[in-house]
């Protein structure tokens, strides 16, 4: 399987903001499959739960998936995967989100919380992200503490073997900490920051990076 696993260094780190970017990316040159095998804080709409993540990678990689294609699993209670799955009883293996994301073409996959979040029965992302041996693009946000929180997600990484191919700093609100620099000295990622005014800066050097994964021509 050809593609990318999107996680990040907690929650809130904005995943699925950067997911879309990259999603959008490589949409240009190519059909891009999307997943979110799994999602919690589901809304109830006339008796259904909607997606609020997965909706969005849909919207980015302008499929015709389905939503039930790209999230199979959808729970209402806002906690991780594991714990609302046993709530809405439903079980939930790891294999179950395996299977749900299977693609024969090139696929973007985004995970629930951070590398060491709990994501189905007594299962962690990280193992996700074993099972599908993607290249990981872990998002971390741009704030003080982001140095200890990347090189600790890094760390996971290592010790679970995983391939980061590129650590994106969320850049939500602007500050002159320059984490970048400080993450590079204790680390050989490759590091991208973005905000809303370097969108091109970070679109040529995540491109760069795709296109030496050989995931953009």
């Amino acid at each position: 399987m050809k593609g990318l696993f999107i996680s990040g260094s907690n929650t809130d780190v904005g995943k699925t903001f950067i997911a879309q970017h990259i999603i959008a990316l490589l949409a240009k040159s190519q059909q891009v499959f999307v997943r979110k095998p799994v999602e919690s804080d589901c809304l109830q709409h006339n008796g259904e739960l909607k997606t609020k993540d997965a909706v969005l990678l849909s919207n980015a990689a302008n499929t015709s998936e389905s939503i039930d294609k790209i999230c199979p699993y959808k729970f209402s209670s806002c906690s991780s995967p594991e714990m609302a799955s046993k709530e809405a009883a439903v079980s939930l293996s790891l294999a179950d989100l395996v299977l749900a994301c299977q693609s024969k073409d090139p696929v973007v996959v985004e995970g629930a919380g951070g590398l060491l979040s709990p994501i189905a029965e007594n299962a962690l992302n990280v193992e996700l992200m074993q099972a599908l041996n993607l290249p990981i693009v872990l998002v971390v946000k741009d704030e003080l503490g982001a140095v200890n929180q990347a090189l600790l997600a890094l760390n996971a990484a290592k010790n679970y073997q995983l391939n980061v191919a590129m650590l994106v700093l969320n850049q939500i609100q602007p500050n002159g900490l320059n984490n970048a620099l400080a993450i590079s000295q204790y680390s050989d990622a490759n590091v991208v920051v973005f905000n809303t005014k370097n969108l091109e800066r970070f679109n040529a050097e995540a491109k760069d990076i795709l296109i030496d994964m050989g995931l953009i021509q």
